[in-house]
C-alpha cells in the first residue's frame, strides 16, 4: 500500500539552522545551483545567537530565491525537532536533508532522484567527500554499498544525513519523524530500516561534508558514546550484540577517515 505523498516531483530540502552565519549563504547557493530545479528549501532557524537569524531574514526580505522558505522556531530546540518542524511543513513528495554547513554538487538532486526511480527506492543515500572548514574537498571520498538492510546498517553507519532522500509515496511521512535523542539521524535510519525498508546507495561523490574543528561529529569519544547508547537504549540490543555491532561500526568509522 502506498503512502500519501506531497506534490509529485517536488523535493523538500530540510535544513536545521543554528549559529552558522559563516556558512549558510554558501549552503543556500549550492541548492540554488542544482540542475534539478523542482525543489523547496526549508530553513528551520533554531534560535541562533550569532546573527544567522537576521542574515536569513535579510536574504528573504531582499527577494532571494522564491523557493527558499524560512521557518523560525524562536528558541533552540535541537536538530531533531528542527528537522521535524520542517518535515511537518514540507510540501514535496521527496524529502532530502542537508546540514547547514555542508555542500552539494550541482548534480546531486538530479542524479539521486533518477537513481531512486530506477531502483524504485523509498530510501536512498550517496557517497560523499570530507571537506575542510572552507568547503574544499580533502580527497577522502566515502564509498557506499549498493544496499543496506537493518541488520547491515547496525554494523555500518555509512549513511550520512546530507546525502539522504526519502520518497513519501513509498514510505509514510509520519515514519520520518526523527527521534529526539543524540545521533538522531542514525536513530531514524535504523527506525525506518527496522520496518523492513531497504536503503539504496548511489556510489557517487555528490556531497562535501564540511568538518569544522570543533564540530560534535569530530569528537570521537562522544560519537562512540552516542552509538553505544543507540544500540542499548533505542534498539534494545543486549551487551554482546551491541559489542559485536559496535566493533564493526568502529572499524568502518576509522577506515572512512584514512
Amino acid at each position: 500500500m502506498k503512502a500519501a505523498a506531497g506534490q509529485d516531483g517536488l523535493i523538500s530540502i530540510i535544513v536545521p539552522v543554528y549559529n552558522v552565519k559563516k556558512y549558510i549563504l554558501e549552503t543556500i547557493d549550492c541548492v540554488c545551483r542544482q540542475t534539478y530545479e523542482n525543489w523547496e528549501l526549508l530553513l528551520v532557524e533554531d534560535g541562533s545567537t550569532d546573527g544567522t537569524d537576521r542574515l536569513l531574514q535579510e536574504y528573504v526580505a531582499a527577494g532571494g530565491d522564491g523557493r527558499v522558505r524560512l521557518i523560525v522556531s524562536g528558541v533552540n530546540e535541537g536538530a531533531a525537532r528542527a528537522r521535524n518542524r520542517g518535515l511537518a511543513q514540507a510540501a514535496g513528495r521527496y524529502i532530502a536533508y542537508l546540514d547547514a554547513d555542508d555542500l552539494w554538487e550541482p548534480l546531486k538532486l538530479e542524479r539521486e532522484l533518477a537513481f531512486m526511480k530506477e531502483k524504485r527506492a523509498a530510501f536512498a543515500f550517496t557517497g560523499y567527500e570530507f571537506a575542510d572548514e572552507n568547503g574544499r574537498g580533502m580527497g577522502r571520498i566515502v564509498h557506499v554499498p549498493e544496499r543496506l538492510t537493518y541488520r547491515q546498517a547496525l554494523k555500518n553507519t555509512t549513511i550520512f544525513t546530507t546525502t539522504v532522500m526519502f520518497d513519501t509515496a513509498l514510505i509514510p511521512k509520519e515514519l520520518l519523524a526523527m527521534p529526539e535523542v543524540k545521533s538522531e539521524d542514525t536513530a531514524l535510519w535504523w527506525k525506518v530500516l527496522r520496518r523492513g525498508y531497504v536503503a539504496y546507495g548511489l556510489d557517487e561523490n555528490l556531497v562535501k561534508y564540511r568538518r569544522p574543528g570543533k564540530s560534535l561529529s569530530s569528537n570521537k569519544l562522544e560519537a562512540m558514546r552516542r552509538i553505544w547508547h543507540l544500540y542499548r537504549r533505542e534498539e534494545g540490543l543486549g551487551v554482546l550484540s551491541s559489542a559485536w555491532n559496535f566493533c564493526f561500526w568502529a572499524a568502518r568509522a576509522v577506515l572512512r577517515r584514512v
